[in-house]
């Protein structure tokens, strides 16, 4: 949010001699974040008011004038320019040599330096509005468009930012550090602020008289829990004009575009008291104005030409027949102020947050209003906008008629009150206070204080009675924020170190992406929390067991993963368009709706998720065995990274997902948690894998056991050196290398066996594969010789093939 500092200034005099400096770090410490402090007088250095004496044309461009210029200098200036509507006597802005503008509004500042051009020295520059900064105060109507000033009383040489009244500060202030502070949307409410930080006078918004008959306007609110509040002024002989200079640059300043003086007035009320009001046509409304919810059906167009569906769950403004305006977040385009306008209704109500918030959201209209209506502006604030509202009406348009007022509150605002005890304060800020003392400074914020005994009851004042004050914290807050956080001497805390944390579950987790992207060069991806629908059929998860959002980012994204896999296959996808071959993995969040309840909630329909933590993962290429044999490995020896149970494989149940011949499910112990597959083709296409291959995991990490360390085991080194032989032998497609492996490592004098590759092809008949592995033998008594090696060899190729009935081919 953007502060003018001289609108500030309006209401509050600030000490003599406050710099910006301290004025933002005070501002900072106690109530609001100041981002930034931009002087609009350094931003326009360099910029003075010239008077153009004579404007000649150039001798050796048509598009060019040659102008003499009084920019306050001993002698007239000559400056090259191409305006279009250059004329003797008229004011300018002229930038000087070592001024900063933008060419023609575009790019970076440039430095102005005395340049030739064609053939003509120019001193200086003639300036557009958009040049300079102030396209939207002084917007061009044509192209090529010097800034005329002539409508200002100014000097030649004077500075352009004195002569248009801009010798202001303009603060930002991070709209989130006030979220809870609704009272701070306006340049009143700051100012009330920075009077409580600097104990100064706040000046109070003189009451204006207001007639004692309603001007044949009837209100009727029927939905007082949406609408606590609303005020309507109407309001004769008004005109669609454009508002005074000084209103626009008001405006302007604070990031508002002006429109028309109607108009400009209720923005200007939004912005000084922090209340946001509206005007319609009062031909448009006729006998009476109802707050209610829409009906279903109901259609309104808004000001910016935004056709809406309404629905029940939406608050309007409407007249005796059909919606006139979205309540709190914009007005409809047919009734609001029009260019044949002369009588108005102002509104200045007062709507209910929450309901706001979900409409914009909903709707997807997001305005001024709205973003202060859904921090919960007090119904009392509405007093000092009618004040200030009848004061400028009548400053505006003197020939104006406040016709009528009509001010309806069902619901009023009960002021928070709050019990705190001294001790407490005393306890908590470490340090000794008296009665007196925070009496005093909860009374410069506006607060009322009883003192009985040790006990203080604190009657918070109506702008921060809307849910800000609830707790005796809120009251410490108050009394530390004033006396200064930088004022507290610094207590360090006792901590008394015994021993190491040992947190295995976080280590794992750690040590899971280490090994994962370290050791087995895949890449670490990071993916939303809701997923597309069309991934999610994809993978055969069930939309009705997940959960939705009541806002989702598209309408194709309305659900919350329970998961990894539709995340992976989306990255899969994505990635395909770059790379054909890459390995990638994601370990986060999956979400699941089993109606559980916080036990920090006390509402009995509030409930929250269960999550849990998954680790999936995707090998991509061309060889689907390869590839399956990779991912599998990449889990058959996790735990020895991760210092976790090892875990194992069986085929239970085939993920939805999943081939028909590459899958397992991945178990820890007897319990399965996770599965392994080549994405099957019906789902590839799904998902629009195309031209490679996918072989997936998912994992619940949850169902992981992490260990206190690794689970090494001693093993002599051979006393005597292994000697190594290759077998390959042709089985049938059923027979598993695991079974084979085992029959192996039995064999007499064997002490290692290594699976190397699998063949199948016409070499080896239809239904059949051949095995490759490599076998070490030794013994403890001495080393091999060729004939025992040999002997082993024909051995364990014999019981094998009684086994398996394998067939030799090579050895």
């Amino acid at each position: 949010m953007k502060l003018s500092l001289n609108w500030i200034k309006k209401y509050v005099d600030l000490p003599a001699g406050l710099t910006m400096e301290k004025l933002s770090y005070d501002l900072t410490m106690s109530t609001v974040e100041v981002e930034e402090a931009t002087n609009l007088a350094e931003s326009l250095s360099g910029l003075v008011v010239g008077r153009i004496l004579t404007v000649e044309p150039h001798p050796d461009a048509d598009k060019l004038r040659v102008c003499t210029v009084d920019a306050g200098d001993p002698a007239p200036s000559v400056i090259v320019c191409g305006g279009g509507n250059l004329a003797p006597a008229q004011l300018v802005a002229v930038a000087k040599p070592g001024a900063m503008v933008k060419w023609h509004g575009e790019g970076e500042p440039v430095e102005i330096k005395p340049a030739k051009l064609r053939g003509v020295m120019s001193f200086g520059m003639i300036c557009a509005s958009d040049e300079i900064g102030l396209g939207e105060l002084f917007p061009a109507t044509r192209h090529a468009e010097i800034m005329d000033l002539s409508a200002f009383d100014a000097k030649p040489g004077q500075p352009l930012a004195e002569a248009l009244g801009l010798d202001d500060v303009i603060l930002e202030i991070d709209n989130k550090s006030m979220t809870n502070r609704p009272d701070l949307w306006g340049h009143y409410g700051m100012a009330r602020e920075l009077a409580a930080i600097y104990n100064r006078e706040l000046k109070p918004i003189e009451k204006m008289p207001l007639p004692d008959t309603d001007g044949g306007l009837d209100v009727v609110i029927e939905a007082p829990e949406r609408c606590p509040r609303y005020c309507a002024l109407v309001i004769k002989n008004i005109k669609n004009v454009p508002s005074p200079f000084e209103l626009q640059s008001m405006l302007w300043r604070v990031g508002s575009r002006p429109i028309n003086l109607p108009v400009d007035i209720t923005n200007y009320l939004m912005f000084a008291t922090g209340v946001p009001t509206h005007a319609f046509d009062r031909q448009h409304v006729g006998a009476a104005i109802r707050v209610r919810c829409a009906r279903s059906g109901e259609k309104l167009e808004l000001l910016d030409g935004t056709m809406l569906d309404l629905t029940p769950q939406d608050l309007v403004i409407a007249n005796e027949t059909k919606p006139m305006a979205l309540a709190g977040i914009m007005g409809g385009k047919l009734d609001s102020i029009l260019p044949e306008t002369t009588d108005i209704i102002l509104e200045i109500a007062n709507f209910e947050a929450l309901g706001i918030r979900k409409s914009s959201q909903r709707l997807d209209v997001r305005t001024e209003g709205s973003a202060r209506w859904e921090k919960g502006i007090d119904p009392q604030r509405a007093d000092d906008a009618v004040a200030m509202a009848v004061s400028m009406i009548k400053e505006a348009f003197p020939d104006s008629q406040i016709a009528g007022y009509v001010d309806k509150y069902p619901l009023p605002l009960e002021n928070a009150r709050v019990s705190v005890g001294l001790d407490f304060l005393r306890r908590r800020l470490g340090r000794e206070l008296a009665a007196e003392e925070v009496t005093g400074i909860l009374s410069r914020l506006g607060f009322a204080v009883e003192v009985s005994g040790g006990e203080l009851l604190v009657t918070a004042p109506a702008w921060r009675s809307t849910g800000d004050i609830s707790l005796p914290d809120d009251i410490l807050e108050e009394v530390a924020r004033l006396m200064g956080y930088e004022n507290f001497n610094f207590a360090p805390p006792t901590v008394l170190l015994e021993k190491a944390v040992n947190q295995k579950e976080v280590r794992l987790e750690r040590s899971l992406r280490e090994y994962l992207a370290f050791r087995c060069n895949m890449q670490e991806i990071f993916t939303y929390p809701w997923v597309n629908d069309e991934f999610v059929r994809a993978a055969g998860v069930r939309e009705e067991d997940m959960l939705s959002l009541s806002t989702p980012p598209a309408p194709e994204e309305a659900h919350l993963r329970s998961s990894l896999v539709p995340g992976i296959m989306k990255a899969v996808s994505d990635n395909l368009r770059y790379f054909t071959d890459f390995r990638i993995f994601e370990l986060t969040q999956v979400f699941f709706d089993r109606n559980y309840r916080s036990a920090s909630r006390s509402s009995e329909d509030e409930f929250l998720p269960e999550m849990a933590r998954h680790l999936a993962g995707a090998f991509v290429g061309s060889d689907a065995r390869g590839l399956y044999r990779a991912a599998k490995g990449v889990l058959a020896y996790m735990h020895r990274a991760a210092q976790m149970e090892p875990l194992s494989f069986a085929q239970v149940e085939k993920p939805a997902w999943g081939d028909e011949r590459l899958w397992v499910n991945v178990t820890c112990g007897r319990e399965v948690i996770g599965d392994l597959a080549l994405l099957s083709p019906k789902s590839a296409k799904a998902a629009g894998v195309k031209r490679s291959l996918a072989v997936i995991f998912e994992i619940d990490v949850e169902k992981l056991s992490a260990l206190p360390s690794r689970q090494n085991a001693f093993a002599h080194l051979p006393e005597y050196p292994l000697s190594d032989f290759d077998l390959s032998i042709i089985f049938d497609e059923t027979v598993k290398w695991a079974d084979v492996e085992a029959i192996a490592r039995k064999a007499d004098l064997v002490k290692d066996v290594k699976f190397l590759d699998e063949y199948r092809g016409r070499q080896v008949g239809c239904g059949k594969k051949s095995v490759s592995f490599r076998v070490w033998v030794g013994s403890d008594k001495g080393t091999l010789t060729s004939e025992q090696i040999e002997t082993v060899s024909k051995q364990l190729v014999k019981k094998i093939g009684k086994k398996f009935g394998g067939d030799v081919r090579g050895a």
